[in-house]
């Protein structure tokens, strides 16, 4: 099988004068090259597609793939997540990972929050903050905690994130709101432990593949999984295996939220703990960071006992099956692609 790999690459955007944090989600070059290698190693023939102008130029051009391994990120907006998938469907082109709908819904924590609570699904109750007006509709009890509504990798999350009091939550959300230039999710403060949960496969075939509890070493940054805590993570972050009941019930509660929101092929689960002793979920990543040693999933993967391959190959898999492709390695989907140019 053919498969083009989409990304976006960190280096690439920081030459042209964009900051670390801008593109803290972005991939390294040892990232790309992990992927790559190993779905050669899987078998597949593979081109380095790169970005989304590099995607448009070489469909323009005519070239077609039999799958594309999406993980771009994008860089504007609400939809970032969505636009390669969307170019990829315009085209008709199977690609792995959650489709343009689920990309852009899960982007945006506010809203993602919204279908999950309305599933019945327990998450802490909260409020988007849009403007200095919204902050004085908010009656939810402190402590509160802060953050953009739609960035990852802990971008605007520190230990200032926690609110105590109407002063705070006025200070950190005016702040958020002029740096990040997007709403500001203010929920219920969690206190309890902090767990993420990897899932694989799709609807009532997807399966948890095992949970990670994240523990702040002492000097680590408290109170919450923030930017400078995972970009340290070797220095500030243990990572443990949970496999106690409250993990389990987790681990239900993370798989229910993947399929209640339309999660494709893989995905993590953020969850944490409440006073009550309940895993609330936080939010989902349905385009998991794929660093083989660094990124969370992969690092969940190895202590349960799952090769990175092993990681990869369920993935394309699962891509496969939903698009009827037949097996990875089979003739049909080299038909399928020569059919179509």
């Amino acid at each position: 099988m053919r498969i083009g790999i989409t990304f976006d690459l960190r280096e690439q955007y920081l030459e042209q004068g964009f900051g670390e944090e801008e593109t803290a989600e972005f991939d390294r070059p040892d990232t790309i090259e992990a992927i790559e290698r190993t779905l050669q190693d899987l078998g597949h023939e593979t081109d380095r597609i790169g970005n989304l102008p590099a995607l448009a130029s070489r469909l323009v051009n005519g070239e077609r793939w039999d799958l594309v391994f999406n993980i771009a990120e994008g860089m504007n907006g609400f939809g970032r997540e969505a636009q390669v998938p969307c170019l990829l469907d315009a085209y008709g082109i199977p690609y792995t990972f959650s489709d343009p709908l689920v990309l852009s819904l899960t982007l945006h924590k506010g809203m993602a929050k919204h279908v999950v609570r309305d599933l019945g699904i327990p998450t802490a109750d909260f409020a988007v903050v849009a403007s200095e007006e919204d902050l004085r509709r908010i009656a939810l009890p402190f402590p509160l905690f802060a953050k953009p509504v739609a960035e990852g990798t802990g971008k605007g999350i520190s230990a200032a994130s926690k609110l105590r009091d109407a002063e705070e939550l006025e200070k950190v959300c005016r702040a958020l709101l002029a740096r990040f230039r997007q709403p500001v999710l203010v929920e219920t403060f969690l206190p309890g432990r902090e767990l993420t949960v990897g899932i694989v496969g799709c609807g009532k075939e997807a399966q948890c593949l095992g949970v990670l509890e994240v523990v702040l070493k002492e000097g680590a940054e408290q109170n919450a999984y923030s930017y400078v805590n995972k970009e340290e993570c070797e220095e500030r972050v243990e990572y443990r295996l949970a496999k106690d009941p409250l993990a389990v019930r987790a681990a239900d509660i993370a798989l229910a939220a993947y399929r209640g929101l339309g999660c494709r092929d893989a995905a993590r689960v953020d969850l944490r703990v409440d006073a009550a002793g309940v895993p609330n979920f936080l939010e989902v990543n349905p385009l998991p960071g794929l660093h083989p040693h660094h990124s969370d999933l992969p690092i969940l993967c190895t202590l349960s006992g799952i090769s990175y391959k092993d990681l990869l190959s369920r993935i394309v898999r699962s891509a496969c099956a939903r698009q009827n492709l037949g097996s990875p390695s089979s003739e049909g989907a080299v038909a399928r692609r020569r059919a179509s140019e």
